[in-house]
């Protein structure tokens, strides 16, 4: 570990306040080209009264300052001597140590995982002045100077699952229920091997079977039939004989998005038509397409009143401003303690992609320009939801969703380096330090393949790299099954919910009968009968692990402790007070 100790004085004689310690490093240059600095650690300190000091250790691993180079598909710490600088901001920082490399040293072995499918001309500083201020070359002679030795260095080698086994079918006429494994009386296997592929293409896909209230009371975002203006559920049909419960899905990002109100009969059933929509301007426009929605619903004289009135947190942007990441997870709290009250399993947030245009429509969702700053926040936020008992969080949108224009049929085109290091780096973080519940996909390609269809991305990068253990999800309406522009043409077609299988993403959401008949005839099929041919053993793996996450929140047992994921978040930035 690198630890730095500041004290920080609060200089002023009239207010208090709290200041922003930030640290950064600055990488040789080498095989590797290196920006002038990067951002490895922060904290923030207590409110200090005018003239009141506090000193602060911040710590980080060596590792953090490797690169990845595409060259040996592996993270590397390159020979020569990295510069930390401590400051308040960015340009603000000064050189305080020293820190020699003695030989290159690769940190963890890799696969190249995301082939370019076009030509790349890349940004280069070759051949660019780098920036530097006047007493820089000063601060690095008079600087604090330190050694490390590269055989002292751990390699890590990750190992790929290539393919998933299958599960041996169960024959045993006695139905294996949730609750006898639960109890320890049957294993998760043996549930697994009794599932019909018709029942497990039905676990995989949400219950969603009208497009966009066309006929109906469902509504995009406003699909759930237990919970008013959640955005949809996992399927319920196996709660009678199995007892396998179905999961609530809400949308975010600032807090819980449901129906302030809505009416139910006394036996507790909600009248269709009598909650509000959770979208502004949803009931127009559903009356104007000729949906349900303009039609009186029908209430009975004892009808009882409902209401889900949810805490309004701020954007994620702004709670990134604050540098402050118990802050942020006091509003996680918030969201999951509702989360509780209200029966939401998932909640379909934090929107962690990086902020890279101004124009991109979804940035207020989204927390930083910087991956490490993206990445702790989710983290800190998810570390407050997953306090409580059987609700989390969904991080989204997975990966490289840079705009709002078209975003259901644009490729992003993107080095191996780019993508781990600033792209995938937030998604990376929160997944080890708070293993979040749930993975969201996003609807553009990477290098020509749909998000939610990449197995490169979702198994091999955020499973077996990154040791996620939570479910992949679609974002809704990525399958095809709801066209939001009928009759246009696009360069590229929809992402295929069969594809979603075979890539290890579990949950196609908001679900069609279309995406369910799609993965059933593929089990098995030859190249050529359809469009993305599976394995029973494929759709065994999502089963089980929709099954799992369903038995993690109903029992809670298998979650990571609060404790445990505090001290994960701790492997990136630990703060001493």
């Amino acid at each position: 570990m690198i630890s730095v100790r500041v004290k920080v004085t609060n200089t002023g004689d009239t207010y208090a306040g709290r200041e922003v310690v930030q640290v950064y490093y600055s990488a040789p240059q080498g095989a590797v080209e290196k920006p002038y600095q990067e951002l490895a650690a922060y904290a923030k300190t207590k409110e200090l009264a005018p003239g009141e000091s506090e000193e602060l250790t911040i710590s980080y691993p060596v590792e953090t300052m490797a690169s990845y180079d595409m060259a040996k598909a592996a993270y590397v710490l390159e020979a020569g001597t990295y510069y930390v600088r401590v400051g308040v901001h960015s340009r603000a920082t000064k050189v305080e140590a020293a820190i020699s490399l003695d030989e290159t040293a690769v940190t963890t072995v890799l696969s190249n995982r995301l082939a370019l499918d076009c030509e790349l001309e890349e940004i280069s500083a070759k051949g660019v002045t780098p920036y530097s201020y006047e007493s820089e070359e000063e601060e690095k002679a008079a600087a604090v100077q330190l050694a490390i030795v590269a055989a002292e260095i751990e390699t890590k080698t990750v190992v790929y699952e290539e393919e998933n086994p299958q599960i041996a079918a169960n024959a045993s006429e006695t139905k294996i229920t949730m609750d006898d494994v639960m109890a320890g009386k049957a294993t998760l296997d043996e549930l697994v091997g009794q599932l019909t592929v018709a029942e497990m293409a039905e676990l995989c896909v949400g219950t969603s079977r009208d497009i966009m209230g066309m006929g109906g009371a469902e509504v995009i975002g406003n699909a759930s039939a237990v919970c008013p203006g959640a955005a949809g559920d996992s399927t319920s049909l196996m709660i009678d004989d199995r007892n396998i419960r179905n999961m609530v899905l809400a949308d975010g990002p600032a807090g819980l998005r449901l129906s302030k109100h809505f009416m139910a009969d006394t036996q507790g059933n909600v009248i269709p038509g009598t909650s509000d929509a959770p979208i502004p301007g949803m009931e127009l426009l559903m009356e104007l397409m000729g949906g349900g929605a303009g039609q009186k619903p029908v209430i009975p004289d004892d009808a009882v009143d409902y209401y889900q009135y949810c805490t309004a947190i701020p954007i994620a942007t702004l709670l990134a401003q604050t540098w402050d990441t118990e802050a942020i997870a006091e509003c996680g709290d918030i969201a999951g303690e509702e989360m509780e009250e209200l029966g939401v399993t998932l909640w379909l947030a934090p929107g962690m992609n990086i902020h890279r245009n101004p124009l991109c429509g979804r940035n207020f969702e989204y927390y930083s320009e910087d991956p490490l700053v993206a990445g702790m926040c989710a983290a800190a936020d998810t570390l407050g939801v997953q306090k409580h008992a059987g609700v989390g969080t969904t991080i989204k949108h997975y990966a490289l969703n840079n705009q709002e224009d078209n975003r259901m049929h644009t490729n992003a085109h993107v080095s191996e380096r780019a993508a781990r290091e600033i792209y995938l780096k937030g998604f990376e973080i929160a997944v080890r330090a708070a293993q979040p519940m749930s993975i969201m996909t996003s609807y553009n390609l990477v290098n020509g393949i749909h998000a939610a269809n990449n197995k490169d991305t979702l198994t091999a990068i955020a499973r077996n790299e990154w040791g996620f253990a939570g479910i992949v999800m679609t974002d809704w309406g990525t399958t095809g099954a709801i066209e939001m522009n009928p009759g246009a043409q696009f360069k590229y077609g929809s992402s295929s919910a069969a594809g979603c299988i075979k890539a290890g993403n579990d949950l196609t959401m908001p679900g069609s009968q279309a995406d369910v008949d799609e993965i059933i005839a593929s089990v098995g099929a030859a190249e050529g009968d359809v469009v993305c041919p599976i394995t029973l053993g494929d759709l065994q793996a999502c089963a089980k692990r929709m099954l799992s996450l369903i038995m993690q929140c109903s029992a809670y047992e298998g979650a990571v402790p609060y404790a445990a994921a505090k001290a994960g978040l701790e492997g990136f930035v630990k703060v001493e007070r």
